[in-house]
């Protein structure tokens, strides 16, 4: 089934294609949430609950990635190997506390480090690199290292396909070299045609938490860049979000 949609005010109408495989995924494993698959080459996009890919939520730790691209852009921090301080003190996670690079940090979503790019980064530079990436809504709010983990920042499942898939191409208004390297910290070990970074909005009533999978694939020289969002209710559907993005993947033959 094809439909057209206006997904934000300011985006232009977008070719979508339910994908009835994909929902029944999503229903079977007792998830409400949505999955979109953006056609770099096409520009169509295909999945699962087309109202909820247009809603922007809080992006929590899938601001990894552009963080990384703007303070690799701005010299904020020279490379994802200069080892970034976690700042002491307790942390969510054990292996949180430990002085690491991007390239570690990324990788276990270490948000004391990514807190620390933040402020070096500053409030300036930060805004100016949101609305040169269209990231969004592109409001960074007051407070530059929490923005991204507790709001006003919000993007939509759409908006983080259109953003990776011209990360993916190397058409952002960024250096070659910072795009390469971040392109590279998000790859994933196990699949090397696989691009990816996790997100969980967890505010501090712990009310309305929202996950994120989101990333890009590489099949037969083609992009896809895609975005998983889904309501976290409990732990258990924190869990699903990777082999449900990959099963729907699967489902369209990407992976």
């Amino acid at each position: 089934m094809q439909k057209t949609l206006a997904a934000e005010a300011k985006t232009p109408a977008i070719v979508w294609r339910d994908n009835a495989k994909i929902t029944e995924l999503f229903e079977k494993a007792g998830v409400t949430g949505t999955f979109v698959v953006h056609d770099v080459a096409t520009g169509e996009f295909t999945g699962h609950d087309r109202q909820r890919a247009s809603i922007r939520y809080v992006p929590a730790s899938t601001y990894k990635i552009p963080n990384s691209l703007i303070g690799l852009s701005t010299g904020a921090v020279s490379s994802v190997d200069e080892v970034l301080p976690y700042g002491g003190g307790p942390t969510y996670l054990p292996e949180w506390a430990k002085d690491m690079p991007l390239r570690e940090a990324i990788r276990i979503s270490n948000v004391p480090v990514y807190k620390e790019l933040a402020r070096r980064i500053g409030m300036p530079r930060m805004r100016e690199g949101l609305h040169q990436l269209d990231y969004g809504n592109m409001n960074a709010g007051a407070v530059i290292d929490a923005f991204w983990l507790e709001g006003p920042l919000k993007i939509s499942a759409v908006e983080q396909t259109r953003f990776l898939g011209r990360l993916a191409q190397g058409k952002l208004p960024f250096p070659e070299p910072a795009m390469a390297a971040v392109r590279e910290i998000v790859r994933q070990e196990d699949n090397p045609n696989l691009y990816a970074k996790t997100g969980w909005y967890m505010p501090d009533d712990r009310k309305n938490q929202i996950g994120w999978w989101v990333g890009w694939v590489e099949k037969d020289g083609k992009m896809y860049a895609f975005a998983l969002n889904a309501d976290i209710t409990d732990d258990t559907v924190g869990a699903k979000r990777v082999p449900l993005g990959k099963a729907a993947l699967q489902v369209l033959g990407l992976l």
